[in-house]
């Protein structure tokens, strides 16, 4: 059985693993209804998308039409300025035939210019704060890739009381010294505040030598099923953090397998092994690979 844990203070009990629609994307709705069906069988109850997944939205519509009430809906905008954002929302509540959505996110807030819009009057957080107030959403949150990205997330906690955030968590990112510090300042505000914490890359292996085209993921994953549930583990021996699945869906029964049963942390010796046997590397490295 999934662990399940309070998301924050949404009173919502979620799944701690949250299913990471950017997998639906390049599917066909028959196979993206299927891979709903699979991950709802285990327990799952909280599905995390964005505008910027692909089909992943409107591959939703159909399943979501049965299951809508089943389930802690989240979504994300790109959108700095408070009437595209507004409209982004708009847009997604439309893709996925729903009349409201428990929590709309700003999608990766990292940059220092785009953060300043989005905080400025006439700027995104003013916008989905009056969405709530108008009840198409329920809760707001803040997401983010990179190393800098914990330290952004406490500014933006400064100015504005979010109900969660996001951002990668996996062994190799931990063993930098200045992440590891920010992600747990992060997380201790984030405890005090009942703020949830989600978290992403879980099972990353390193960045692809070839590129993206052609692959699931931007990133390579890990595929090896015991290095895999030693990942997993790694996050969900945290009590406070919730894991966000991969979009490589090929991958989604190892990880809900690895999620079940005694979520004992792994040794840092076996992740270190691990780290040498798969050539594990950070995916970021606080400069240009912290754009993707």
């Amino acid at each position: 059985m999934l662990p399940f844990a309070e998301f924050g203070r949404t009173g919502h009990r979620s799944s701690r693993v949250i299913f990471g629609a950017a997998a639906l994307g390049g599917m066909s709705e028959s196979r993206a209804i299927k891979t709903l069906d699979l991950v709802a069988s285990y327990g799952v109850n909280h599905i995390d998308t964005a505008a910027m997944y692909g089909s992943s939205e409107d591959h939703l519509k159909p399943w979501l039409s049965d299951h809508r009430s089943e389930v802690f809906l989240a979504t994300k905008t790109q959108e700095r300025v408070g009437s595209m954002a507004r409209a982004a929302l708009e847009q997604s509540l439309e893709r996925m035939g729903v009349d409201h959505i428990d929590l709309i996110q700003l999608h990766n807030l990292v940059e220092p210019d785009e953060w300043a819009t989005a905080f400025n009057k006439g700027g995104a957080v003013e916008a989905l704060n009056q969405a709530r107030a108008e009840g198409l959403v329920s809760f707001i949150g803040v997401t983010g890739h990179g190393l800098r990205i914990p330290s952004m997330h406490l500014r933006s906690l400064a100015e504005f009381d979010f109900d969660a955030v996001l951002f990668p968590f996996n062994h190799s990112l931990l063993s930098i010294d200045q992440y590891r510090d920010d992600v747990m300042a992060l997380r201790e505000l984030c405890q005090v505040r009942k703020i949830a914490t989600q978290t992403i890359k879980s099972v990353a292996r390193r960045r692809w030598d070839d590129g993206t085209e052609g692959h699931r993921s931007w990133y390579e994953p890990l595929t090896d099923p015991d290095a895999i549930q030693r990942a997993v583990r790694y996050v969900l021996s945290h009590p406070d953090l919730f894991l966000n699945t991969t979009s490589d869906a090929t991958l989604l029964p190892l990880i809900l397998e690895a999620a079940q049963g005694d979520l004992i942390c792994p040794l840092d010796e076996e992740m270190n092994r691990d780290t040498a046997e798969f050539g594990v590397t950070p995916l970021f490295d606080g400069a240009a690979l912290d754009r993707i």
